[in-house]
């Protein structure tokens, strides 16, 4: 069958599903309509707040003159490919929220660990603490660091009084060290939630049975526990990546870490306006974010099926 034949009996397939599902005659035929009918405010959600935006960003790098949106040119991305700064904001996001990540979602495993495999006075109120980042946003998570980190901070004063030193030397909430401390403490609670809902299904009697031949809870951890847990953590780890990456608020008050949020800011500010460079920055997160995310699911995916 040729190219042709192959494509127009797709369309005559296409067609013919269109029409069993606008007049269904069977009850699968209905089935179908009633799954497209609930289906379709998603795509039209997904056509106006995704694909809309993403052919406005790949119309805006393209433009010549990105006001009346005339002409095209590449200039955007001749700039963004032969520009070494541009890559140094993307190597400096990639491994700043990598380390992120790394640092909340190992955290994330030992907290879960603690409330799902013991009895914690209180704890559904150490849930509530672990869980109420997710609903700051990053500007108020940036001022909780100033206000713990900060010259006036409560952490930096306390240390001072304690050591003598100066609060002006010890403040580290503009310093690179509090901007990470404000991403872990935003990532951590969405890590701890993909990894609860993994904890719930972990095999309790291997690991009983593995404390009875006499491993320690470390050996029973390792051996047993983790290999069960790992595409949870691997999901916790693609959910962490991508909320990282997409933290603002935090960075734009901070300003001690110039990464790609921060940039693509900067890039639409008055001072340096250029909206089709900002545009292509947006185009290849959206093509990274996509990417990653479906390579990460395939290795879930493998990752289950192993198990």
């Amino acid at each position: 069958m040729s190219l042709r034949q192959s494509m127009s009996a797709s369309v005559r397939r296409v067609a013919t599903l269109a029409v069993a599902t606008a007049r269904p005659t069977t009850e699968r035929d209905r089935e179908r309509r009633r799954i497209a009918i609930m289906c379709l405010p998603f795509f039209v959600l997904a056509i106006v707040a995704g694909f809309v935006p993403l052919a406005m960003l790949a119309r805006i790098s393209l433009a010549e003159d990105t006001i009346w949106m005339t002409g095209w040119s590449l200039e955007a991305w001749r700039t963004l490919a032969t520009t070494a700064e541009y890559r140094g904001v993307a190597w400096n996001t990639l491994w700043f929220v990598g380390l992120a990540t790394l640092v909340s979602v190992a955290l994330g495993v030992a907290v879960t660990h603690v409330l799902e495999k013991y009895d914690l006075p209180a704890e559904r109120a150490v849930v509530a603490a672990v869980s109420f980042p997710i609903a700051l946003p990053g500007i108020i998570v940036a001022y909780l660091i100033v206000v713990l980190l900060g010259r006036q901070g409560l952490m930096t004063n306390a240390v001072a009084v304690a050591t003598g030193q100066s609060a002006l030397d010890l403040a580290s909430a503009t310093a690179i060290s509090g901007l990470f401390l404000g991403y872990v403490y935003s990532l951590l609670p969405r890590a701890t939630m993909v990894l609860r809902g993994t904890y719930a299904e972990v095999n309790t009697q291997a690991e009983e049975a593995a404390r009875a031949l006499g491993a320690s809870r470390w050996e029973t951890f390792y051996h047993v526990t983790l290999p069960e847990i790992r595409p949870g953590i691997v999901a916790a780890a693609i959910l962490t990546f991508r909320s990282g990456l997409a933290i603002f608020g935090t960075v734009l008050i901070l300003q001690s870490h110039r990464v790609i949020t921060l940039q693509i800011h900067e890039e639409t500010s008055v001072g340096s306006y250029q909206p089709d460079v900002a545009a292509a920055i947006g185009l290849v997160y959206v093509v990274f974010i996509v990417a990653f995310t479906f390579v990460g699911l395939r290795f879930v995916e493998n990752d289950t099926v192993g198990i």
